[in-house]
């Protein structure tokens, strides 16, 4: 098979080949790199796309979390891969999370802070940054929808609350959770955040909606508004 996949798939036995193998057997006969190689579509002279993939795949001990970690730029690093083929892996990977946030987000009814911290810190998990997140729940506290607001620098971003209230206006919502991380691993609010915070509170009451906790994230805990009574 090795030998094969040096060849350009367009000689490969036509069972052999990902997209006529796809047809026949379904997505689930397909390995990681053959689904990969589906989309990028072409290698180089040297190698078939399923070649480049299963590299690329390598690289990663064959994990698709560490896979969507890479940038545009360290996946340029394997020979083959431009910028086009690039966005297209990052695109895949993007798609893959955001299916996972919304199997994890249908449905759940926030019963405290820690449901909130274990939906928002793998998406913050690691992060060089701060983002602000805004989570927007129904009159039974169950989320219809999560957004991300602002991305900012290593120690601040910037939060607009017209687009935090915008966002809940048009998603109905009755309540608003929001939350940010702090790459720098200190749980605990600064200035600046408790004034943001009541910035967003008094803006959502004037639009008869609650804002019900502020929760700031680091990979070892969090602060939670509510929790410590400073809402």
């Amino acid at each position: 098979m090795e030998k094969q996949n040096n060849l350009p798939i367009k000689d490969w036995a036509t069972e052999d080949r990902p997209r006529e193998k796809m047809a026949a057997k379904g997505a689930g006969a397909l390995s990681k790199a053959e689904l990969l190689a589906i989309l990028i579509g072409s290698g180089t002279p040297e190698k078939s796309a399923v070649a480049l993939m299963q590299e690329v795949m390598k690289s990663c001990g064959d994990s698709l979390k560490v896979l969507g970690a890479y940038s545009a730029h360290e996946l340029q690093a394997f020979k083959g891969i431009g910028p086009a083929k690039a966005i297209t892996i990052l695109a895949a990977m993007e798609l893959v999370k955001r299916r996972m946030t919304e199997e994890t987000d249908e449905k759940k009814k926030i019963c405290s802070s820690t449901d909130i911290y274990d939906i928002m810190l793998p998406e913050m998990k690691g992060l060089p940054h701060e983002e602000f997140w805004v989570i927007i729940l129904n009159r039974s506290n169950r989320i219809t929808e999560r957004r991300m607001i602002s991305k900012g620098g290593i120690s601040a971003t910037v939060a607009d609350v017209r687009l935090i209230l915008r966002a809940a206006i048009l998603a109905y919502g009755s309540g608003i959770i929001v939350c940010h991380n702090h790459p720098s691993g200190n749980m605990q609010p600064s200035a600046e955040d408790n004034k943001l915070t009541m910035k967003i509170k008094n803006a959502a009451a004037q639009m008869d909606m609650a804002l019900l906790d502020h929760i700031i994230i680091t990979e070892h805990g969090y602060y939670s508004y509510a929790d410590e009574g400073a809402l």
